[in-house]
């Protein structure tokens, strides 16, 4: 079988079937990146220019094919194959998971484009395919950020992975080319379901255990956030008890597609940013005041200095890793 017969094979076998056109450039792995909870995430399989991903739409589960194909700058698509009871609805909103309702034309403008920093102008020439995209999957985000809360990335991933593979679910079969063993996140019943003891062996103390549990009591009403303009699903979401600024930016920049939501309160950001467009090191107060004049492309001038490479010198403590398994 030759690799431009691969899709439709696949779309032959598969249970609902879509290629979808950009309209221009498209980078499937970098628009998808931030969804992905590590390289280990096991509800995600990247297969070189092949991303695998399984979720629970509000059909049931399904598993999800996603591969772009690369042609002049309009002939650029993504073919999208799927399989399960949810196949069908993962198909209809996979336009918008790649981030099709995203535009950068006003980022682009050439008059608001001359007033960025040289190194995101530059990022943004090398970026041309990148796109913010929009899940529309309130618990499946919010979720593995809230165990992001206060801790390194490696313990809240080492935390996430455990919690998928225990409670779980296997994913839909997708045939002999599909990867192996990609797992369902569970869904919010599930998590309601997970107890404390098992909080604890995933390393996740009482505090984010607690938030989890929390905000999941009203899961069918957070599902609901995602109908709302972004910003105003961000305000509600803070009504929760422990969902902060923070958390609430880092949900709705992946289940809306934010193109405005910063991340105040992370622990390296503002530093990061400051460093970036100053050569100094600011505050989360500094980092909003540096970001003012691009309010409305706020998280794409921030997408963009990540994608120029710039890294800031390492001096200052690091946060340290905590095993709450000990305690």
């Amino acid at each position: 079988m030759t690799i431009a017969e691969v899709p439709a094979r696949l779309a032959a076998a598969a249970d609902a079937s879509l290629r979808w056109y950009p309209g221009g450039q498209y980078n499937l792995a970098r628009t998808l990146g931030p969804l992905l909870r590590g390289a280990s995430d096991p509800s995600f399989s990247v297969q070189g220019s092949v991303i695998w991903n399984a979720f629970t739409t509000t059909d049931g589960p399904a598993t999800v094919r996603f591969s772009a194909t690369a042609g002049t700058s309009l002939e650029h698509c993504v073919d999208v194959q799927a399989w399960g009871p949810g196949a069908a609805a993962a198909v209809g909103a996979a336009p918008r998971l790649l981030g099709g309702d995203d535009d950068w034309s006003a980022f682009d403008e050439p008059a608001f484009h001359a007033t960025l920093p040289g190194m995101v102008r530059e990022a943004r020439r090398r970026s041309q395919g990148v796109r913010l995209p929009a899940s529309g999957r309130m618990v499946d985000q919010l979720v593995p950020i809230i165990l992001e809360q206060k801790v390194t990335v490696i313990e809240a991933r080492r935390a996430y992975r455990y919690l998928l593979h225990r409670f779980g679910s296997p994913a839909p079969s997708a045939g002999a080319l599909a990867p192996g063993a990609l797992v369902l996140a569970p869904t919010a019943a599930q998590w309601l379901q997970v107890p404390s003891w098992e909080w604890h062996r995933a390393g996740v103390g009482p505090q984010r255990s607690a938030t989890v549990m929390r905000a999941l009591r009203s899961a069918v009403a957070l599902e609901r956030l995602a109908a709302l303009p972004a910003l105003e699903a961000a305000e509600k979401l803070q009504v929760i008890p422990g969902i902060g600024v923070w958390t609430a930016a880092e949900v709705v920049q992946r289940t809306h597609g934010c193109p405005d939501s910063v991340s105040v309160g992370d622990y390296h950001l503002a530093a990061y940013v400051g460093a970036a467009l100053t050569g100094r090191r600011t505050d989360d107060a500094g980092m909003l005041r540096l970001l003012e004049p691009w309010k409305g492309h706020r998280q794409r001038v921030v997408r963009m200095i990540q994608a120029s490479g710039f890294r800031k010198p390492t001096f200052g403590p690091r946060m340290t890793i905590q095993d709450h398994r000990r305690h």
